[in-house]
């Protein structure tokens, strides 16, 4: 009868000293077997995340997307509170290649502004003779590079003394596609500065209360039901309407972040409590006690790595809800105040029924919130799959 084969991500020099392993076995298993059983727990996780492909995509997204929050200034087409008076409400500007037949490259129709006399709005007709060409890495609106460094230089800009609003404008005349690159720095960072907060509490309070029992655990247990009872869209609502309106907006927005944090905690530390309850018992952590291992250090290196793949998978469905608590309260007025820009501010200027019929295009900063939110549902998925040592 052959002897087992080492557990993948075992040092194979433990297998080597035992009379268990039999090298002659493990000579006649292919390359891609050797690289298997050899391979780290790191790399195992790495090889079964990239067979989920839309988890794979999922991650490439959102990391494109959080780099682009480190250059908004840039990537913009405009400033953040540019205002082209003279094309009010307009809308998105279609970008072509050709010009009754011949390539001209990328370029804009101009567009002449009338007034219907007998609505009152404003209405734009493409000029055909006047062709825009847009320029790339050129210069345009001037901007501090976070608030830091002085330039104007642009990825894209609209032809020199002309326009260019690939997604419409709003009330003020402003480009709603700039507002939407810089409001994706807002809204992407207030979930992970949340989360972390939230995490932070979650296994700290759920992991106390789960490891050590008694009475921590029941007052533990009974502020997290008063906590989970309370519906959370009012009590947002009403923890950052105490805020006072004077306070900056930079203090706003970090209140915002505490409020979605502290009040996220609450599921996560439930989770915590009932995984370590169960694993205090195992003899694994006895021999760490017996070894003199603190409470922190066995809770943080022998019992929350056994239970990391819900950890992955609580942390991916925490961020998206956050980032839409935000908006939510921004949208209603409650959240972030201008002149912070978030994709929940931008929403705030659709808000009535007629606006969204007259200028349908201002409801567009909604297509980021519903794209961020299925990438880390199915990044989840994904790393939820690869930190799960039983699949």
């Amino acid at each position: 009868m052959n002897a087992p084969l080492p557990r993948p991500g075992a040092p194979l020099e433990h297998y080597v000293s035992t009379a268990a392993f039999d090298p002659e076995q493990f000579e006649a298993m292919s390359a891609g077997q050797a690289r298997y059983y050899k391979a780290s727990q790191k790399q195992l996780m790495w090889w079964k995340f990239k067979r989920h492909k839309l988890a794979l995509a999922s991650g490439i997204f959102l990391l494109l997307l959080y780099c682009t929050i480190l250059i908004s200034e840039f990537l913009a087409p405009y400033g953040l509170h540019t205002r082209n008076v003279d094309f009010i409400h307009s809308p998105p500007q279609r970008v072509r290649f050709f010009n009754n037949g011949e390539f001209v490259g990328p370029f804009v129709y101009g567009r002449k502004m009338t007034l219907d006399l007998a609505t009152l709005r404003r209405v734009y007709t493409n000029n055909a003779q006047d062709i825009q060409p847009i320029r790339f890495f050129c210069r345009g609106d001037a901007y501090r590079f976070w608030g830091l460094v002085d330039s104007d230089l642009h990825l894209i800009c609209p032809a020199v003394g002309g326009q260019m609003f690939l997604l419409g404008t709003d009330r003020l005349g402003r480009d709603v596609l700039s507002r939407i690159i810089y409001g994706a720095r807002i809204s992407l960072t207030i979930g992970l500065i949340g989360i972390a907060i939230s995490f932070v509490l979650g296994i700290v309070i759920g992991g106390l209360a789960g490891y050590h029992g008694g009475l921590f655990d029941l007052l533990v247990q009974r502020v997290i039901e008063v906590l989970q009872s309370l519906p959370s869209l009012p009590l947002w609502m009403a923890l950052a309407a105490i805020m006072p309106v004077t306070w900056s907006p930079i203090i706003i927005y970090f209140g915002i972040t505490i409020i979605l944090g502290i009040l996220d905690w609450t599921g996560l530390a439930r989770a915590v409590r009932s995984k370590l309850l169960s694993l205090r018992e195992e003899d694994y952590v006895l021999a760490a006690q017996l070894m003199g291992a603190s409470s922190p250090r066995i809770i943080g290196r022998h019992l929350v790595p056994g239970f990391m793949s819900h950890l992955i998978a609580t942390a991916t469905i925490s961020i998206p809800s956050m980032i839409l608590g935000e908006t939510a309260l921004s949208f209603l007025g409650l959240g972030l105040r201008p002149p912070i820009t978030s994709w929940g501010i931008l929403l705030t200027e659709a808000r009535s029924v007629s606006v969204i019929a007259f200028y349908p295009w201002l409801l567009f900063p909604m297509v980021p919130v519903i794209l961020v939110i299925l990438a880390f549902n199915f990044l989840g998925d994904g790393l939820r799959d690869a930190a799960d040592p039983y699949k």
